[in-house]
This record gives structure tokens, sequence and C-alpha cells, in this order.
């Protein structure tokens, strides 16, 4: 069987519970043709780049996948048909990456990033009042 990352987009009005089905649904059609999906990751409700189906955000999604080919071109199939997906990718890798990917790695740190900012500018402030 051969290794695939999958990313989608669902549209930006699906609540998590929607997005949570979607994740299980296409699940179910990967274990059916023989495959099995090693990671999922919700990469939660982002702006998109431009406008897509009348859409300004949605919820990413990526799955590792080990498949056989059968059971990708159901998969996006599927994808194909359902209205709440607006777009998606399937890429063959040599390997799946253990661990949180790039999105959700850079995200973590960000927010801290961010947090620290706040801090040394919040305590410069009051050091400079005393």
């Amino acid at each position: 069987m051969a290794f695939y990352e999958n990313v989608f987009i669902a549209r930006q009005d699906l609540a998590a519970s929607g997005v949570d089905a979607l994740i299980e649904r296409f699940e179910g059609v990967i274990t059916a043709n023989g495959g099995k999906v090693t990671k999922k990751e919700d990469w939660g409700l982002r702006t998109l780049a431009y406008r897509m189906k009348k859409n300004r955000k949605g919820h990413y999604v990526l799955m590792n996948i080990d498949a056989p080919a059968a059971a990708v071109a159901e998969l996006e199939r599927q994808m194909r048909f359902d209205e709440d997906i607006i777009r998606y990718l399937t890429v063959r890798v040599d390997e799946l990456e253990e661990g949180p990917s790039a999105m959700l790695a850079a995200k973590g740190k960000d927010i801290k990033a961010r947090g620290k900012k706040f801090d040394e500018k919040f305590d410069n402030e009051e050091s400079e009042e005393l």
C-alpha cells in the first residue's frame, strides 16, 4: 500500500460536529476499501486566500492515509460529490510524518510568541510607570 496526505477544506457554516462527521465518514470510506487513516488533524476555521464558491473562510482538515490507490480514488470521488467540501488535495508521499504537522506546530509557536511579546510590552510599561 502507498502513503498519502489528504487536505480538504469544508464550508465555513458547518459546525465543529459537522466537520467531525465528515472526517469520520471519509475515514470509513478508506477503511472500507482496505486502508487506514494514521493521523487526523483539524486545523480549524481559517481565512481563505481568495473566495471559493462564495466562501471567505473554511475548516481545514489533514488526514495521513495508508491505503491502496483504489481507496484514495473512492475518497476523492466522495469528496467531489459532497456539497460541504470546497476543495481537496491528495498527495502521494514516501513516508508519513510522525507528530504534529507544520501547521499545528506553527500555530502553537505563533500563539506563544504573541503572548510573550505582549507580556514583555506589559512588563516594560509597568516598570516605566514606577
